[in-house]
Parts: C-alpha cells; structure tokens; sequence
C-alpha cells in the first residue's frame, strides 16, 4: 500500500514537467477568444479583446495546485525579461479561491510573483468558455486576440529556451 502511494505521489509530482516537455500545442487556424468577462483586484472588469496589440499569455491556475504554485517564481521573472517586449502574462484564477483582493495579493507575494498581474474568473466562465477544468493552463493569444494554442501543465518560464520559443512563435502569429 505504501509503495502504491509513493508512486502515485510522485506521479503526480513530476507529471508537469512530463507535460511540459510535450510542447506547446498551436493550433492550424486561430479562433476568437470569448467575450467573457475577468476581474482585477479592484473588480474592474475585462475582457481578453481589451489586452490586443500585446502578445497574451494567460495562465489559469489555482492557489491549490502545486504546480502552479511551483511556477509562480518563473512566470514573475519571465514576464519582468519580456514585458518592454509586447508579451502580456496575466493569471486567471477562480474567484471562488479569494475571500478578499488582499488575500490575492499576500498569496503572490509570498510566492515572488507580487509583480504579476492577477485576475478572478467570477463563476469559473472564462475557464468553461475555454473547456478548460485543470490547471495549471496556458492559453496564448496573438495581438488580434486570436487564441493560437495552448500549454497544458507546468513550464520553466524563464528558461532561455523557452523564452526563445515564445518570442518565436508571437513572431510567427
């Protein structure tokens, strides 16, 4: 039984970067990003289309999955090397997860992210309108606010090579 345990343990531990290590999933036509609304910290509302003329990284994730929390650290440091680059990252997380916008707050600043943008996904619509039930998800969107693909499970943002990957594939979209 312990044995059973320690191996699912550590599945599901390592299982992220199994993920990760598939790719990055672009789509062969781009769609329209839904017209759902999210929230910032101060509950002014937006919509995906208001982020256009930036490359949009969005990253559904939860205060409650370790991998997400694992990644906070690198998505801070990649978005801070290319945020004069015209790539966005923002966080969307369900506004179930927060009792209040300081909770939010505190939460990414004990994890380093402090400098990431964070926003509710009230009712957990952006998510459903996506068909996206785990996280954490990566959805990236070109400067027309076209989803062009996605990255399901965990990522080393600031790794070189990724970044270099993803200049690329904005300059290819």
């Amino acid at each position: 039984m312990i044995k059973k345990f320690c191996l699912f343990l550590f599945m599901v531990l390592f299982a992220s970067s199994a993920l990760a290590d598939a790719g990055v999933n672009i789509f062969a036509y781009s769609r329209k990003v839904p017209e759902t609304k999210i929230y910032d910290v101060y509950g002014k509302a937006f919509k995906l289309k208001d982020f256009a003329g930036d490359f949009l990284i969005v990253v559904f994730w939860s205060k409650t999955c370790i991998p997400c929390i694992r990644e906070l650290d690198n998505l801070s440091r990649f978005a801070e090397k290319t945020k004069d680059d015209g790539i966005k990252l923002i966080l969307v997380s369900s506004a179930k997860e927060w009792v209040t916008e300081d909770e939010q707050k505190n939460f990414l600043k004990r994890y380093g992210a402090e400098n990431l943008e964070a926003y509710v996904d009230k009712g957990a619509d952006l998510a459903d309108s996506f068909g996206i039930f785990t996280s954490p998800h990566t959805v990236l969107v070109n400067e027309k606010s076209m989803e062009i693909g996605r990255i399901k499970g965990a990522v080393e943002w600031d790794d070189d090579e990724v970044i270099e990957e993803i200049y690329r594939i904005k300059a290819s979209y």
